[in-house]
This record gives structure tokens, C-alpha cells and sequence, in this order.
């Protein structure tokens, strides 16, 4: 069959759709698996679009609206995360909500965790006063909005910028024009393995920021250079010594194709308890949870909370010779190619964990009753095992009871109106009717749709670990059983 014929006969049988930007084994994998059928049109139930396909969907000149059977890989503002120069900007800010609201202590210093970061060109006069109180600095120049190493140098004057910035080599860098570039304080003293400095990149999907509710993925791994690492002076200009990148790396003459210089956080976590002991390394990774949690509450506020969007993150951090880990940036599109055969399975897991939690059997169901043409039934044999969050948590969610009470239900006898959901006779009726119109008690959904995940028990979270749920308000008058450790690492 043509691609379109193919595509029509997936509506006519309502399959579940997904539209892709990207040709990775690894999507296309979890696709098959699960048996999507593939669009190249707007009829999809779930797009894995680059950033810029988001944007494009998200405004305002495009005239499409999500529907309740539609889901999106990104948020419609995941910049203000994952750009260096607006994640300072929300860390910086969020530390001083703290401080106005005296919770600081409490809560704990996230800059403590960030290298000291000045936004180019706006912060450059700042930037020059630091330098001159700590001229024997190195500090390390990234573009604000590139990746894999793309734009990157290091500096230990001032004047290498100056001349940078006019040189013809680089002539995007115009410090009286657009272009955004973040300069930071260089971390001169990482943790070593072999004498090769390394960084890490974990996996955190998030599927709500309110309420913030993320997971943070076992697997992970740790990046290797393949030069030895030195902090000297003419060493300054190699990229294969400072930075872990694989776009970087793979053009080296000691890289390998067997393992692609890297190593898997479990035993990352073997070498730092061998060599520094347990009770050093639980302090490391939860130090590293911290820091991921406070990440996501510092632009909780700022991002637009779309019920139709989640983000894979890929965040990188690094670790110094004290055990203290650095947050350096975080990726809206982590890479989903493969160099090795142990990094396939890896990013085929994540994503497929991940697709697990975002779309349970029953909306996927539900997709392909819309895409046949029946929106308004539902299998109801499940309708039990979700739930929808009525906690003072939620009061930033549309609230659906409040409409219910005084919409008709369109599948009742016409002019008839529908019981209130909450009686008991309403709830009643919910368990034998399927219906699923905004007049009925609400429809069990993906785990991003409604602002709330399915009960515990029916969530397969695979790989994941919950890392924050503010879905479920803790009543700290109540004590639960022991929280059991953490088996991400």
C-alpha cells in the first residue's frame, strides 16, 4: 500500500497514531512494539516533535487545538529550563523567592550545586568585576541555545573574549547583538577515573509540573573524554581534555566504537563506594536528587502547565574531586542515537518506561474509539483503577465537578439533565454508563492529561523511580510505613 492508503486504513480500523520528527531506531522501536501506526498529517495521537515543530504547534498563528486523545513530547515554554541563559535566570530568582519567604535554610541553596554563571552580553560589566577579584579563573563560554559541544570555549582573560567576539571565526558572538551566550566559572578540579574526566546524564520524564509530579530513570550513564585530563595553560584550546561530549569525542583517535567511553550509573556507583564508601555515595546521588527536584520547582511557576504535554529531560551534571556534583545543563532533546549496542537498549528502555507510564492500555483504547468516530463511549471495566485529584493540590487544575453539575449529557434523552457526580446515584450511573462527554464523571486518561496519574498499583513504571509527586498531599500528623531506598542507581 502507499504511505496515504496505509494511513486510511489505520483511521477506518482506529488504531493509536503518532507523528515523528526523527528517524531513531529507538522511537520507531517502541513504536512498532506497541503496534502505532504511523501519520504525517495533523490526525496523530502522539507527536515526538523537535523543539521547533513544538513551538510551531503551540502558536498562536498555527489554529490547531489539542484534543483530549492527543499528546505532545515537549511543554510549550520548556524553554525556561532547558536554555542556560533562562535556567540561571529561574534558579537565580527562585533563590530569592526563598530567601523573601525566609525557607532558604530549609529548603537548601540550589546555586551551591550551579557554577557561577553570567548571561552574555547583558551580564558582561558583571561578569568583568568577577573576573577581577579571581583573575587566575577559568571560565568557560556555551551558546545559549546550541548542544553537543557546539560554540564552546574556554577563557582565563578578559580580553580572549573581546578578541573572540570579533573574531571572524566566530562572527555570531556580537556582544551588542541577539545572540545569547552564558560564560561560567570553569570546574578545574573533577573527579577523576584513570585520569579522564567525565560527566553524567540521567534521564528524568516529567509528566506535570502542577502538581510537579517526576520520575528519574535507573539507567543513565557516565560520559568519558579520551584524552587525559589537565588544568594546564596550553591545554586550554583542547576540547578532547574538557569536554565529555560524544559529537566531540567520536572524532578522537582513542575512542572506541566497542564502548563509546561510557560507563552505566550502577557502576559508576561501584567505583564511588569502593573507592569512597557507601555512606559518600548515598550522600552524592541524594545530593543529586536535590538538585534535580529544585530544578523543577524553580521553573514551576514560569512553565505553562499544558495537561496535553510531558518532557523527557536528559540532565547533565558533573562531579568534582570533593564528591560535590555540578548541574551544567539540561537537554529538551537528549540525543537518541546510538554509538553502542548496550546504549540502544538503554534509550530503548527509557523511552519505552516512559510510554508505559504517559499512555496505559485504557487511553490508548480510548484513542482508537475517537479515531473510529466514537468519542462519547469507553470501556468501562477499568473505570475504577483512576481517579482524579480533588486535593487542594489540584486548585491550580480546571475544575471539572464545579461544570458537570449543570451540563447535559448528550448521550441521555434530550433536555435531560445529568446527576451530580458526586451523589451516590451519580457515581452510580458513572460505573454502568461509558460515556465520556465533560457533562459525565470523568474519563479515565493518560497520566498527563487530566493533571493526575492512575492509582499506584496500575502504573508500570519499569526503570523509573518516583523522584517528586505533589499529586498526593502528605499529612505529616500521619505516619506511614518506612519509604524503602531508592534502586535507580
Amino acid at each position: 500500500f502507499s504511505r496515504k492508503r496505509r494511513e486510511r486504513r489505520g483511521m477506518s480500523r482506529g488504531v493509536f497514531r503518532y507523528r515523528s520528527d526523527f528517524e531513531k531506531v529507538v522511537l520507531l522501536a517502541n513504536f512498532e512494539k506497541r503496534g502505532w501506526v504511523r501519520t504525517h498529517d495533523d490526525n496523530w495521537n502522539f507527536y515526538w516533535a523537535n523543539k521547533h515543530s513544538a513551538q510551531s504547534v503551540f502558536g498562536p498563528d498555527s489554529g490547531h487545538r489539542l484534543s483530549d486523545s492527543q499528546m505532545i513530547n515537549h511543554f510549550p515554554n520548556h524553554f525556561e529550563l532547558t536554555r542556560k541563559d533562562h535556567m540561571v535566570k529561574n534558579l537565580k530568582r527562585y533563590r530569592k523567592e526563598l530567601i523573601k519567604e525566609g525557607r532558604l535554610e530549609d529548603v537548601g541553596d540550589i546555586l551551591e550545586y550551579v557554577p557561577m554563571t553570567f548571561s552574555l552580553p547583558s551580564d558582561y560589566s558583571l561578569f568583568v568585576e568577577e573576573f577581577k577579584r579571581h583573575p587566575h579563573t577559568t571560565w568557560i563560554v556555551k551558546p545559549g541555545a546550541k548542544c553537543q559541544g557546539q560554540g564552546i570555549f574556554l577563557i582565563n582573560k578578559v580580553s580572549q573574549v573581546k578578541r573572540w567576539a570579533s573574531s571572524k571565526q566566530f562572527p555570531s558572538l556580537n556582544l551588542n547583538g541577539r545572540d545569547s551566550f552564558v560564560i561560567s566559572r570553569y570546574i578545574d578540579n573533577p573527579l577523576l577515573i584513570g585520569g579522564l574526566k567525565f560527566d553524567l546524564r540521567l534521564y528524568v520524564l516529567v509528566a506535570s509540573y502542577r502538581p510537579l509530579r517526576a520520575y528519574i530513570h535507573e539507567g543513565g550513564f557516565a560520559r568519558f573524554c579520551t584524552v587525559r585530563y589537565s588544568n594546564d595553560v596550553g591545554q586550554i584550546d583542547n576540547m578532547l581534555i574538557h569536554l565529555t561530549n560524544v559529537a566531540v569525542q567520536k572524532h578522537a583517535e582513542g575512542y572506541s566504537d566497542r564502548h563509546g567511553g561510557k560507563w552505566t550509573i550502577a557502576n559508576l556507583r561501584l567505583y564511588v563506594e569502593s573507592v569512597h564508601g557507601r555512606a559518600a555515595a548515598d550522600h552524592l546521588f541524594s545530593q543529586i536528587e536535590f538538585v534535580i527536584i529544585q530544578s523543577l520547582k524553580a521553573v514551576q511557576n514560569v512553565m505553562i502547565n499544558d495537561r496535553h504535554c510531558f518532557e523527557v529531560y536528559g540532565y547533565d551534571l558533573l562531579i568534582d574531586e570533593n564528591l560535590h556534583p555540578w548541574l551544567l545543563e539540561v537537554n529538551a532533546s537528549p540525543s537518541l542515537s546510538s554509538t553502542t549496542a548496550s546504549d540502544r537498549i538503554l534509550k530503548t528502555q527509557v523511552l519505552g518506561d516512559a510510554f508505559d507510564i504517559l499512555f496505559p492500555r485504557e487511553f490508548q483504547e480510548y484513542c482508537m474509539r475517537s479515531n473510529r468516530g466514537d468519542p462519547h463511549h469507553y470501556m468501562s471495566s477499568n473505570r475504577s483503577s483512576f481517579e482524579i485529584n480533588t486535593s487542594s493540590s489540584a486548585a491550580n487544575q480546571p475544575s471539572v465537578h464545579a461544570t458537570q453539575a449543570t451540563l447535559t449529557c448528550p448521550s441521555t434523552t434530550s433536555g435531560a439533565r445529568s446527576k451530580d457526580p458526586q451523589s451516590a446515584d451519580g457515581q452510580k450511573d458513572a460505573q454502568e454508563s461509558a460515556c465520556v462527554c465533560v457533562a459525565c464523571p470523568p474519563k479515565p486518561m493518560g497520566v498527563a492529561s487530566w493533571g493526575m496519574p492512575p492509582v499506584a498499583a496500575q502504573v508500570e513504571l519499569g526503570g523509573y523511580q518516583v523522584l517528586i509527586d505533589e499529586s498526593t498531599p502528605i499529612d505529616p500528623t500521619k505516619r506511614g510505613p518506612k519509604p524503602k531506598p531508592r534502586r535507580w542507581i
